[in-house]
């Protein structure tokens, strides 16, 4: 089984091209790429809005979109492409995945999952910000 984490892209964007890693610039995203490391898991996956699942060294644009603009059917379609292009990196009844990424950006990937964690369900982005804060040191 391996340990796969999924961190949701950002608003704040670098702008120009760059390493998926690098190209969200928020103090959110670093703190949450941050905790991913620490975890040392076996990947790191960045859910984009336009580009679905990213490897942090894939070289891409920067972008204006997100989930949160988008309609309950345009998110199942954008994580119903997103799911086939992780059944290629990762077991999805197999391997664990903890989740670093909002609602819109987990429900419909998690009915297809069979172990998974949620470390800051239900945390406000404040709070989220103090457990990462306390996880990473």
């Amino acid at each position: 089984m391996k340990t796969i984490v999924l961190i949701s892209c950002v608003k704040k964007k670098r702008g120009k091209r760059s390493k998926a890693e690098e190209l969200y610039i928020s103090p959110f995203f670093k703190k949450n790429l941050a905790y991913a490391k620490s975890l040392k898991p076996d990947k790191i996956f960045i859910l984009s809005a336009k580009y679905g699942l990213l490897n942090l060294h894939d070289e891409i644009d920067p972008y204006e979109m997100t989930l949160n603009a988008f309609s309950s059917g345009e998110i199942k379609e954008w994580a119903e492409r997103t799911l086939k292009q992780l059944e290629k990196e990762a077991s999805l009844s197999h391997d664990r995945f903890i989740i670093l990424a909002g609602e819109n950006y987990r429900k419909y990937l998690l009915p297809a999952m069979r172990n998974y964690d949620i470390p800051m369900e239900g945390l406000s982005i404040g709070r989220q910000l103090q457990y990462l804060n306390k996880a990473i040191g």
